[in-house]
């Protein structure tokens, strides 16, 4: 009996190898065929992460006080009035200041009560409030705010045994496409509210201002959540969420959050200083486009096109001038336009920087010593892509050029000193007008010295041609604000 029995036992255990040795070998056999086995995804538990960070997470809400644009009923002096009558005005006053509230969240980085939020959570606010997971509300002050980027300080003064937890910033430059994020805020009033998802993109750029380097995740985001904080699966900030994409005002799965390491360079401006203090170059900058970068005869279309140069500005007294591509920055390559102005305000007020730029085909490095931007100006215009007597028509190329006289000044309303130019009539159906050129525009022609006369630009067009040069790159002025370089079509 005992040997049948362990003949039996043999039996299954030569049938349970058999079993391994089939699968091993399908497994082998599919890496030959598929390639490597996919690695198996862990769906993490978030319920220790957010037991232990949630109650640092806050709601904010804000109150402004509005007044109707009527001017308020007054009850008259020394005159005798019925009571009732006298009442019904001191209700009126009051029922004209009306009070909308709003509300957003935030999160605590410091145990004496500084706390971070968006900075539209608490624009035009005229009283903050601060609410906490065990409901208590504390009144908070504005150390700083900074729109460009929406990010705000504020401080309130913990009660007496109150106790708060810091959170504490981790690295976003850290962050992959596919890494697990947790977003904690208070969507639509409801109070914390923990939700997860992935980082589906890093680097966006939404237009919501001059610095947009956005995280977009597909953790669910909604109104309310504005403020709150992005973890990691180490319980780190990551990211601050600022702005949802969505056509019913609830979550599609498409919510942006602001860097943790841009963040950080800002919340440590505002505590010291208030506000934010940025590098500044002091050019205006365009996008490199194929047809420029062939005009300027670049191998690609990275860079960033510097269309004019303040002056004075730290630029102009590198030497930089129009029609240079700026392509590194204080060692930082720009691949895209957009890159540049990130990269300029982030650089210390001071210090000395290398630029590389391309001029003539040529690569050349330049000395450059960042001054601080003065916020209430621009400092680095994006321009859009769309840009309308003594003249001379320029056969082919549908356009009349005039030098910039005492009548051309009048006309367009010109600066004296205006070098150029100017376009004094232009064909509807010119190659120049499809790009934008327009009567009124004061032109050079990009990399060449200042246009004196229309001999001098034909003579130009000539030189191109013989070169077999299909583009010319105008730089062209419109009024005080307008500047940009574009290509057009000589041959």
């Amino acid at each position: 009996m005992k040997i049948k029995l362990l003949s039996i036992k043999l039996i299954l255990c030569s049938i349970f190898i058999a079993g391994l040795y089939n699968v091993t070998s399908y497994t082998l056999a599919s890496e030959i065929e598929y390639g490597e086995t996919p690695s198996v995804v862990m769906v993490p538990n978030f319920a220790d992460l957010a037991e232990d960070v949630i109650n640092s997470v806050v709601n904010i809400s804000t109150t402004q006080v509005m007044s109707n644009n009527d001017k308020p009923l007054s009850i008259p002096k020394d005159q005798s009035i019925p009571d009732f009558y006298k009442d019904w005005l001191e209700k009126n006053q009051e029922i004209q200041k009306k009070r909308f509230s709003s509300l957003g969240s935030g999160f605590i980085i410091d145990e004496l009560g500084v706390i971070i939020t968006n900075a539209h959570v608490i624009k035009g606010a005229d009283e903050i409030e601060v609410i906490f997971s065990d409901g208590i509300k504390l009144k908070a002050d504005i150390i700083g705010s900074d729109e460009k980027t929406d990010i705000a300080v504020l401080k309130v003064s913990p009660e007496e045994g109150q106790s708060l937890k810091a959170l504490k910033f981790g690295s976003s430059e850290q962050l992959r496409v596919g890494d697990w994020v947790l977003a904690i805020g208070n969507p639509f009033g409801l109070g914390g509210t923990v939700t997860a998802g992935i980082v589906s993109a890093m680097n966006r750029d939404i237009n919501a201002g001059p610095y947009d380097d956005f995280i977009q995740t597909d953790a669910s985001i909604n109104k309310g959540n504005s403020g709150g904080p992005l973890f990691n699966v180490k319980g780190e900030v990551i990211g601050i969420n600022s702005a949802i994409i969505s056509t019913s005002g609830g979550s599609v799965g498409i919510g942006f959050a602001i860097p943790s390491d841009t963040a950080v360079r800002v919340i440590s401006q505002l505590n010291e200083f208030g506000e934010t203090r940025r590098g500044w170059l002091g050019v205006r900058i365009q996008i490199v486009t194929e047809e420029i970068a062939e005009g300027l005869g670049l191998e690609s279309n990275h860079g960033a096109l510097i269309a004019d140069v303040d002056s004075p500005s730290p630029a102009s007294r590198a030497g930089i001038k129009a029609g240079d591509v700026i392509i590194s920055f204080d060692g930082v390559k720009i691949k895209e336009m957009r890159e540049l102005p990130k990269v300029v305000a982030q650089t210390k007020i001071g210090s000395n920087v290398d630029v590389l730029i391309v001029r003539n085909g040529k690569i050349i490095k330049k000395r450059v010593r960042i001054d601080r931007l003065d916020e209430k100006e621009a400092e680095i215009s994006l321009l859009e892509d769309d840009l309308s007597k003594d003249s001379q028509y320029i056969d082919k190329l549908g356009f009349s050029l005039s030098k910039v006289s005492s009548s051309m000044i009048e006309k367009y309303n010109l600066s004296a000193a205006e070098k150029g130019l100017v376009v004094s009539g232009i064909s509807s159906s010119s190659d120049a007008y499809l790009r934008g050129l327009r009567e009124g525009d004061v032109i050079n022609i990009v990399q060449e010295p200042p246009l004196l006369n229309v001999d001098q630009f034909i003579l130009t067009v000539d030189g191109y041609r013989k070169e077999n040069r299909s583009l010319m790159l105008l730089h062209v002025k419109r009024g005080s604000n307008m500047i940009k370089i574009f290509p057009i079509k000589i041959n």
